[in-house]
This record gives C-alpha cells, sequence and structure tokens, in this order.
C-alpha cells in the first residue's frame, strides 16, 4: 500500500502509487490539502514523474524550457514586460514567469501578442519579497489568482510558511528564492517549513552565493540535507534576470543563466505548474537531456551531445555521497534499495551543469 511517509513505499509499487495520484490529485486539490494529505498521495517523488502511468492523460510529454524568475521596469529590472517576454520568446524559451517584487505584472496583452501562435506561454507571478530583521526572503508564487502582500512573522521560517500559505491561498505554487542571499534562509528553517516542493539551487544573480562560504553550506548540499531528512523538494534553476540591457556587463544580473525545462503533455499554465510540483522536470544552466527513464530497477539518461564536449554524471544519495560516476552520454543507475533517495547531477568540459530531481527509494526488507 502507499504511505505517507515518501521514502518507505515499496518501489516496484511506484506505478500503482502514481495512478492513485493521478486519479484523485487535480491541482485544485493539492493545493488545497495539508502538506501531511499530500505526502500521502505521493509516496514517492520519480524524476520521470512516472511517464509510463500517464494514459489518463491520453497524451504524449514534451519538453518545454522555461523560466520562472524574471523582473521588469514594473519592479527593479531595467526593460519593459513586453521586452522581457520577447528576449526569452527569441532564445528558444518555451514559457516565462515574470516575477517583480510585490507587483503581479499584468500578462494578458503581451500573452495575446507573443502567444499569439501558441508557442510561447506567459504565467502570472510575483515574487513576494519580505524580510525578518535584516534577512531578506524573498518566495515566488507561479500562476497566482491575485496579489500576494508580504506576511510578516516571528522568525525566519514563520515568514517563509506565512508566504508559502499565501501563495497557495492565492491558488499558486510557491518556490523559495535565493536561501543564502544575505545568508537569509538555513537548512533549518527550511526543514521547518511545509507546504512547498521547488527550492532554487541556482539563482544566476551573481549576489546570492550559491556555493556557500566559510560556514555557511552551498544551496546544493542544503537541498540534499532537505532530502536526506525525509523531505520532498525539488531544485530549480533560474536566471533572476533583471538586466537585459547590458550584456557586456559581467556584473549585471543578465538572462539566460539557468532554467527549468519541465515535461509536460501540454505548453499551458495548469500543465507546466502540475508538472513542476510533481517534480516532472529538470534544471540547467546549459546541458539539455534527450529522455529520462525511472523504473522499478534502474534510472537511465541519454544526454543531448553537442561538438566535442564531454559529460560527467555523479549519481547522489543520502547526504549527499555520491554514488557512481558515469563518462558515458547515456548514464544509467541501478537502485540498491539503501540510498534514501537517489538524484543525478550532469557537468559538461566548459563547466555547464545539470540537476535531476531525486528518486525515493527504500529497501523492501526495511520495516
Amino acid at each position: 500500500m502507499c504511505s505517507a511517509d515518501p521514502r518507505s513505499s515499496h518501489y516496484v509499487l511506484y506505478q500503482v502509487c502514481a495512478t492513485l495520484l493521478f486519479m484523485f490529485a487535480s491541482r485544485v486539490m493539492m493545493r488545497a490539502m495539508p502538506e501531511r494529505m499530500i505526502a500521502g498521495l505521493l509516496p514517492f517523488v520519480l524524476v520521470s514523474a512516472i511517464a509510463s502511468t500517464l494514459a489518463a492523460e491520453g497524451t504524449a510529454k514534451r519538453w518545454f524550457k522555461g523560466n520562472t524568475h524574471a523582473h521588469t521596469t514594473e519592479s527593479d529590472g531595467d526593460s519593459t514586460p513586453d521586452e522581457v517576454a520577447s528576449w526569452y520568446r527569441r532564445h528558444g524559451y518555451d514559457f516565462l514567469v515574470l516575477s517583480d517584487h510585490n507587483v503581479l505584472t499584468g500578462i494578458e496583452g503581451l500573452a495575446a501578442l507573443e502567444g499569439a501562435d501558441g508557442s510561447f506561454l506567459l504565467i502570472r507571478g510575483e515574487e513576494v519579497s519580505d524580510v525578518f530583521g535584516k534577512k531578506p526572503i524573498h518566495i515566488n508564487g507561479l500562476g497566482l489568482e491575485r496579489l500576494v502582500p508580504p506576511q510578516g512573522g516571528t522568525s525566519v521560517s514563520s515568514v517563509i510558511q506565512r508566504n508559502v500559505d499565501a501563495v497557495r491561498g492565492a491558488r499558486g505554487v510557491p518556490h523559495i528564492n535565493h536561501p543564502n542571499f544575505g545568508w537569509a534562509i538555513s537548512a533549518e528553517d527550511l526543514a521547518r517549513v511545509e507546504r512547498y516542493r521547488l527550492l532554487e539551487i541556482f539563482n544566476g544573480h551573481p549576489l546570492v552565493n550559491n556555493d556557500g562560504g566559510g560556514e555557511s553550506p552551498s544551496v546544493e548540499a542544503v537541498w540534499d540535507m532537505l532530502l536526506s531528512a525525509g523531505k520532498v523538494v525539488y531544485g530549480i534553476a533560474v536566471d533572476d534576470a533583471h538586466h537585459f540591457k547590458r550584456p557586456w556587463d559581467r556584473g549585471a544580473v543578465q538572462p539566460g543563466r539557468g532554467w527549468v525545462v519541465v515535461r509536460a503533455a501540454k505548453l499551458e499554465a495548469a500543465a507546466i505548474l502540475e508538472a513542476m510540483e510533481r517534480g516532472d522536470f529538470y534544471a540547467s544552466t546549459g546541458v539539455v537531456i534527450d529522455d529520462l527513464v525511472v523504473d522499478d530497477s534502474s534510472m537511465t539518461i541519454t544526454i543531448t551531445t553537442k561538438g566535442d564536449t564531454r559529460y560527467t554524471t555523479s549519481f547522489i544519495g543520502r547526504n549527499g555521497a555520491i554514488l557512481s560516476r558515469s563518462s558515458s552520454n547515456r548514464a544509467s543507475y541501478s537502485f540498491r534499495g539503501d540510498e534514501g533517495y537517489v538524484r543525478a547531477k550532469i557537468h559538461d568540459s566548459n563547466g555547464n551543469v545539470a540537476w535531476l530531481q531525486p528518486v525515493f527509494v527504500r529497501n523492501a526488507a526495511e520495516p
């Protein structure tokens, strides 16, 4: 049977559990339910989002490239919403969230203009920008129905929780932004928060301390801490673009530095956001994959090759331990059952990276 603990189900039953997910968990239900009920419907999280069980959707899925964090002149960007949307469309993105600070930027006219042929999607969003003491705490709301004012709180974790809850209340999908910006948010803070699935593990802003420093861990290490504690969290990459008119300035917050590639049946906001909430996407700064297959015994990644670029895939488990490495463009890992979770990180020889989402596994013999 499916268990409320995402680590405790027999991996071989994942298809049954996934079918229940699609039968009983619509997007509205997911947003209305408390965390413990959602966990009951998500007994395991599969990177592939259990593609083999999607017969109910009746449509083959595709990969869609998008960015969920970008700014315009409606807050602190240097370009108008139409200029920003045009940049992403012209550079091969399939969807974009405009996430101005504490502003719900209008997209209706832009959507009609940029997405007239159905090949580009704009999703309404906001970066809810709050503070606790001197610590900046920013939560993106994707697909919001209304503006979400900063909620405040009595601690870092309570500020995050109140804003996450407010985003859910506005029927949006929250993601927690750049935890190491201002060294504001710790792994302990994030472990106390419920009702979120998405965490920025790469942000293209040059001043957000992605890699950690001193006694503070990198954001990726924080992600492993959360996963090792049993939190179901997916890692996203964004560019947090502010500056579209300073391409020569290496200190500018430029577009095109980080993105997500989402596997969904349709280029529609509901389909994209539902896929992200169930972990059917990967994050990237340049590495592209052709396919990802997860079954009851292994995960296999097919990497899109480019010229003479070489690739190294690391399979990572509990506490960030490297389980194995592969230099093949078709990298595979066989589950042992004691890893806790398995995620993959791909480096290429030119410094680009892709992060794939965790698969939670546990030995069926364990209690």
